[in-house]
Order: structure tokens, then C-alpha cells, then sequence
């Protein structure tokens, strides 16, 4: 019995052993069957030609998207207003481990929302022929891409389809709807900030004026009406040190969010705010806190405490009402700012398919045809050995047997 398409002892019988093979024999098995290698690649390489030719075109239309810049935290922002507290600013900076903000830009053009929004505009969920939003998301981000490029920090997105005018169209859409949920984002944000500062102003304005009402009532009942240079830089340093304290408060309340008492910025933090309250304690006296600094009795009249409580109070809401006042302004300008992203390239139809690469496509298929024909040459041939010799040929016939049996 000898097994279809294979040699016989009488055109080759190659000095094979069941335990050695040589590579020439290999070839010379091969060559022997060479017309039946050739006409079996041969025709893969037609059928991988005609499917090929069969996949339709496709196109990938780009945009290009410059995300914008990010604004200043209001933690960093209010540090850095007071003078001399450039090492509670730096340590802000250095604490506030922002990443790239290019990376939360990319991350809002794969939001649900914006995704939505172009299904239900284009109608996708036909075009993909998928029969719910989930499925018709995910054929969506197959045929798409959104990527920050490591080199430029440009947003590139990218759309796929067999129309280069959709695509291109598709492609624009999508950063017009990115857009759209990006600068409503932003604008309520903004929002929020400006009413709160708004508020914080009107009261910070109120507490100025009753102090101001006050250190007039003082100045009219003590008849003291200015005190001399050294009082006056005391009652500045005093009010300038529970600024800062207020601050390093305020920064150590936002870190309870994410950090605990043990961690360590959160305790530097912490050693920061035990040496300003021991600086205002030098300055101010014992006992004075951020809350009720005054200057130590040691260095005035008695005469002038109350007129020196009255008038660091008007400097210290003098200068929470000039902070906040910065912080207002800085809420309407993000509240009126218009257009967060710049577009640098606007997707257009491509000229040129993206795919499939038929050439690519036909060699590979080409190269598996061929690995395909010799495996099975050399397959047949040993089978052909194994069907020669008796012991061999009964095994398999029991391995036939047994597979056979129900």
C-alpha cells in the first residue's frame, strides 16, 4: 500500500534511516517533487492574490490637535502670591506630581459622552452594523485611534473607513465633539471657582470695612494715632506669618484627600506649619496663634495694644481681600476663555489607501503555500517509509482500528 502523492523505491530510495536524516536527503526528496511544490505555491499565491483583491480599500484620515496649556493649581497659585514664601511655594511645586496633561486630553476623546455623541450623530450603529451603543462603541475605537505623540506633545486622531470623505468627516467631528465636552468642562469648573472667590470677596470686604470701622472707633477712644516704625514692622511680619500659616493649613486639609499622617510630604508639610507658628510665636509673643496674633506687650505701651490689634487686623483682611481679588480676576478669565484645544492639522479625504498592503499580503501567502507544500512532501514520504515496513505498517493499522472504534 503506498501513500498518494509520494516517491516509490523506484524513482528514489534516499539512505533514510529511522534514526538519522540528512539534509541532502530532505532537498532530494523535495526536488523530486518540485513540480507538485511549484504548482501548489503557485496556486496559493493566485487564491491569496484573489482574496486579496477582493478586500475593499481603506482609508485613514488624521488631525492634528495642540491641547492647551494647563492652568496653574489654586494651591501653587496662592503660595506663590504671598512674599516670602518661596518655600511653601517650592514645596507645592515640588508636591503636586501632575503628569502630563496631554495624557488626560487623549483619555477625554475615548470618554463615553464624546463617543455618543458621534453615534448618534453619524448614525454608527447602522454603519457597523451593531445593535447596541456598547457594541457600536468598541467597532468605533477599532476604526479609530487618539494618540499623544512623545516628542511634539500633539494629539493626533485618526479615523478608518472604505470612504475617505466620511473618514475625513468622522475625524473632524471627533474633535469637534471633544471640544464641546472639554470647554463645557472647563467653563463649569471655572464657574464654580469664580462664584465661590465672588463670595469669599464679599465677605473678605465686609471683615475689612469692620475693621477699618474699628481702628477708627480705637484711634478716636486710646487719641493714638500712628505708632512708631519698629511697632508698625512687627504688626506686618505678624499678619504676614498668619497668612502664610493659613495657607500651609489649607494645604495640609487638601493633602488629607490622598495622603495620611505617615506620609511623608504630608509630614514635611506638617514641619513646615510647626516652624511658621514658632516664627510668629518669636514675633508675636507666646501664646499667639493664626488665629489672634498680636504683638508682644515687651515692645510697646501699654497705650497702643488696642490700637495695635485694631490695625493688624486691617492689614491682615487687607491682604486676604487683595489675594482674593487676584483669584476673582484670574475665575472670570478662565470662565470667559473660549476654544481650550488649537487645531494645527483639520482631517482631510486621503488619496491614498491605508490598507490592505497587497503585495505584503500575496508574498505571504505565497511564502505559506510554499512551507505548506514541503511540509506535506516530506509528511507523504515518511508515511510512505512507514506503510514499507511490516512492523510499522501493523501499528498504524491498530492505531486506524482503535480509532475507529466507538
Amino acid at each position: 500500500m503506498k501513500a498518494t502523492g509520494v516517491l516509490n523505491d523506484s524513482q528514489y530510495t534516499p539512505s533514510v534511516s529511522a534514526r538519522e536524516v540528512h539534509l541532502l536527503d530532505l532537498l532530494t526528496i523535495l526536488a523530486y517533487r518540485r513540480k507538485f511544490i511549484f504548482w501548489f505555491t503557485s496556486g496559493a499565491a493566485v487564491v491569496t492574490a484573489v482574496v486579496v483583491l477582493l478586500i475593499p480599500n481603506k482609508y485613514t484620515a488624521a488631525a492634528v490637535v495642540l491641547p492647551p496649556s494647563p492652568n496653574p493649581s489654586m494651591s501653587s497659585t496662592m503660595l506663590g502670591q504671598w512674599g516670602g514664601s518661596g518655600s511653601l511655594a517650592s514645596f507645592a511645586a515640588a508636591s503636586m506630581g501632575i503628569r502630563n496633561p496631554g495624557e488626560i486630553y487623549v483619555s477625554f476623546f475615548r470618554s463615553r459622552t464624546v463617543e455618543d455623541a458621534l453615534i448618534q450623530r453619524f448614525g454608527l450603529m447602522t454603519r457597523y452594523h451593531r445593535k447596541n451603543a456598547v457594541d457600536a462603541r468598541q467597532a468605533f475605537e477599532a476604526h479609530s485611534t487618539a494618540a499623544l505623540g512623545a516628542k511634539d506633545g500633539l494629539i493626533r486622531v485618526t479615523v478608518t473607513d472604505r470612504d475617505p470623505g466620511f473618514a475625513a468627516q468622522l475625524a473632524n467631528a471627533w474633535v469637534e465633539e471633544f471640544r464641546k465636552h472639554s470647554d463645557s468642562m472647563t467653563i463649569s469648573e471655572a464657574s464654580q471657582r469664580r462664584a465661590f472667590f465672588q463670595q469669599q470677596l464679599l465677605e473678605a470686604n465686609e471683615n475689612l470695612a469692620k475693621a477699618e470701622e474699628e481702628l477708627k472707633n480705637t484711634q478716636q477712644s486710646t487719641g493714638v494715632l500712628q505708632l512708631d516704625s519698629q511697632a508698625r514692622a512687627l504688626i506686618e511680619s505678624a499678619a504676614e506669618l498668619r497668612a502664610q500659616i493659613t495657607a500651609q493649613e489649607v494645604q495640609l486639609q487638601a493633602m488629607h484627600t490622598y495622603a495620611t499622617a505617615d506620609n511623608p510630604q504630608y509630614e514635611l508639610a506638617q514641619e513646615q506649619l510647626n516652624a511658621l507658628k514658632d516664627q510668629l510665636t518669636k514675633v508675636a509673643g507666646a501664646g499667639a496663634d493664626a488665629a489672634g496674633a498680636t504683638v508682644s506687650q515687651g515692645h510697646i505701651s501699654q497705650a497702643g495694644i488696642a490700637y495695635t490689634n485694631a490695625i493688624r487686623d486691617v492689614h491682615y483682611y487687607e491682604t486676604v481681600e487683595e489675594l482674593l481679588a487676584r483669584q476673582f480676576e484670574a475665575a472670570k478669565l478662565d470662565e470667559a476663555r473660549q476654544g481650550s484645544i488649537q487645531i494645527s492639522d483639520v482631517a482631510v479625504p486621503p488619496d491614498k489607501k491605508s490598507s490592505p498592503k497587497r503585495a505584503i499580503i500575496t508574498l505571504a501567502g505565497t511564502a505559506l503555500g510554499l512551507i505548506a507544500a514541503c511540509m506535506w512532501v516530506l509528511f507523504a514520504f515518511g508515511l510512505d517509509r512507514l506503510m514499507q515496513n511490516p512492523l510499522e505498517r501493523r501499528r498504524l493499522d491498530d492505531l486506524r482500528s482503535a480509532l475507529r472504534r466507538r
